[in-house]
């Protein structure tokens, strides 16, 4: 399970698809770079490609990225790294993220997926800094009876599905920032689990109303809402906004 340091500041940093507004999402330019800043964890996305290669990609296809309307599943991993310099398969983001934190947002939702990721991280022996985030009950459970022991983060729909995500395995339990209140931090608490907040709405292009900003975009009032509900955890494209907020928290007398 993965170890957090009880003297780390809270909440935790999560570089959201490894840094993305630090550099090209997903690559190791951005997990380097969120790693100066100081970063306690890099999220990056799993997809399945044609010739069954588990690579870092967010979307489905590579329309938003590349300007090309081919799907990953369609494509074989000569093509896409041809297309993406920058592409990593999960090996290599186990290797370029260490020894940070490692959560992956797994895209897949069938169970078969989930041995060989599991068998990554432990052939990079990084079972301890990673965490899965799953989107389904069902396959909570069945990467909590693979590894007794793996950290799971509960991408659940429902923000009060947290027994429900208790129930099935989970260790961590995601809520989106406009979801995000005392009552439910203090659930995903008494569950006996940690809490991220996802800042951002869950769209890439924003939606009248709050936050006014698409996922992974936050400003400093936001950041300033978020510590105040004190979460484990924020996932956020540029952690240096969480970081230079949380060194004037911790410098601001109580």
């Amino acid at each position: 399970m993965l170890t957090v340091d009880p003297g780390a500041p809270r909440p935790l940093a999560i570089a959201h698809r490894g840094g993305a507004l630090l550099a090209a999402e997903n690559t190791a330019e951005a997990f380097r770079a969120a790693s100066a800043a100081g970063a306690e964890m890099i999220e990056t996305d799993l997809r399945l490609t044609r010739d069954g290669h588990l690579v870092c990609l967010h979307d489905a296809d590579l329309h938003r990225i590349a300007g090309d309307s081919r799907h990953v599943a369609d494509s074989d991993l000569a093509t896409l790294a041809a297309l993406l310099p920058g592409l990593l398969t999960l090996d290599e983001a186990v290797a370029a993220s260490a020894p940070l934190g490692l959560l992956l947002d797994v895209k897949l939702l069938d169970p078969a997926i989930l041995p060989p990721i599991i068998a990554a991280l432990a052939a990079g022996d990084s079972l301890r800094r990673g965490v899965l985030g799953l989107r389904d009950p069902a396959l909570l459970a069945a990467a909590r009876q693979l590894s007794p022991d793996i950290a799971l983060l509960a991408f659940a729909a429902d923000p009060d599905a947290i027994a429900e995500a208790k129930a099935a395995g989970a260790s961590w339990f995601r809520l989106w920032q406009a979801e995000a209140d005392e009552a439910r931090i203090a659930a995903i608490r008494a569950a006996g689990m940690r809490s991220v907040i996802m800042t951002g709405q869950p769209r890439s292009v924003a939606l009248p109303g709050y936050p006014p900003f698409p996922v992974g975009r936050v400003d400093a009032e936001g950041i300033r809402r978020i510590l105040a509900l004190q979460p484990d955890a924020v996932m956020l494209d540029d952690p240096r906004l969480l970081i230079a907020a949380r060194a004037v928290t911790a410098l601001s007398p109580s």
